[in-house]
């Protein structure tokens, strides 16, 4: 039985975490979750799976709701890195979202536990930071986006990436496939929000829409993978059935195929020595029509910023995440249109915000001082 972390219990990562849980009671035990502020959910959470521990970011939240209760309500930093530490603790899920997502994964890496991560923004920011604090306290991170879970299970077996040519990262093209930017003034935030595969929450589905989600993808594999930049291509593929392809030095190209269902991942990265059974939705290879498109050709400039952030690393992935957030969530609250969350990273990342330091505080400095400057294109706009 594996004691299982989930920072990030009430999101959508959360929801497919909880119910590969509930379909393996007998190897896995939810001893402790995380959460912002969404209690009401946490409750139904903390109903169903019993968890020793909660841990609450947002204080008044908290207040409401420890008392009369059979569970061990956290608060704060402090709480956060003893729950992480815990030696009870076999597995830590990382599903928070966003760059939120930083401290926790930071945290989780040096603990030397086995690491299931679905917060890519936290490598793009840290990927200098985190990678060798993970490699030096020995924590394993298996991936649990369904195109890098895809990497490394098309690697599984191999000695390394020495035999690699090439890797292909696939991206569904979101609910505007086939529109050109200038198409996309008048979208409508439910038009954006309305993915054809995948059930996500709002960022990251906006971010699909926009294929900004694919060029962080790109970052994350350059730094989990550690393959320069070049290796890596990026395809539209609309059924998202191939989630990516490894293809080697001997022409060989193998990929990992599934339905779009984030479960599929999680149960692999939560499996050992055995694959952790689910209920999924089987493919149908005698009906399937399985497409490829190249990437748009008036989104490559976001393409490019993410490969140059990939070249120069430092702080530059702090810079490219945060000035997305904020084109996002000023989509979302209807400050700006949709075709301006490019125009946002665009005018911010020609800001010369950078610092050799590479650091957890560092990081927090860029992302702060990205995060104003990005407010300032927004009001350009408005």
């Amino acid at each position: 039985m594996k004691n299982i972390l989930l920072l990030g219990a009430t999101g959508s990562i959360g929801d497919s975490v909880l119910n590969v849980i509930s379909k393996n009671r007998d190897l896995f035990n939810l001893f402790g979750i995380s959460l912002n502020k969404n209690i009401s959910k946490s409750m139904k959470i903390t109903k169903e799976f019993s968890p020793k521990y909660v841990h609450v970011n947002e204080n008044e939240s908290l207040k409401t709701n420890q008392k009369n209760s059979s569970n061990i309500y956290l608060n704060g930093d402090e709480d956060l890195q003893h729950l992480i530490n815990d030696q009870e603790v076999d597995i830590i899920v990382c599903a928070i979202s966003g760059f939120a997502g930083l401290k926790a994964t930071y945290m989780s890496a040096q603990t030397g536990k086995k690491l299931l991560l679905a917060n890519k923004e936290s490598i793009v920011a840290g990927g200098d930071l985190i990678l060798p604090l993970a490699k030096k306290h020995n924590t394993e991170i298996v991936p649990i986006d369904s195109e890098h879970n895809a990497i490394f299970q098309c690697l599984a077996g191999e000695s390394g990436v020495e035999d690699v040519k090439k890797i292909t990262i696939t991206a569904s093209g979101g609910p505007f496939l086939n529109s050109s930017i200038s198409d996309l003034k008048k979208v409508r935030l439910q038009e954006a929000l309305n993915h054809p595969n995948w059930n996500m929450g709002s960022k990251i589905t906006i971010d699909s829409a926009t294929l900004v989600n694919k060029c962080l993808e790109l970052i994350e594999a350059r730094y989990l993978f550690d393959l320069d930049e070049k290796y890596f291509d990026l395809v539209v593929h609309p059924q998202s059935i191939i989630h990516s392809i490894v293809t080697y030095l001997d022409g060989s190209s193998i990929c990992q195929m599934s339905s779009p269902d984030m479960r599929v991942p999680i149960a692999h990265a939560l499996s050992d020595k055995r694959r952790v059974p689910i209920n999924f939705d089987s493919l149908n290879f005698s009906s399937l029509n399985l497409s490829f498109q190249e990437f748009p050709l008036d989104r490559m400039q976001v393409q490019n910023i993410a490969r140059e952030v990939c070249i120069s690393g430092s702080n530059l992935g702090t810079v490219f995440n945060a000035s997305n957030e904020i084109a996002v969530e000023s989509f979302i609250n209807g400050l700006i249109s949709f075709d301006k969350i490019y125009e946002v990273i665009y005018r911010t990342f020609d800001i010369n915000i950078m610092s050799k330091d590479i650091s957890i505080d560092s990081i927090n400095d860029i992302d702060k001082q990205t995060r104003i400057e990005a407010k300032k294109v927004v009001k350009s706009f408005i």
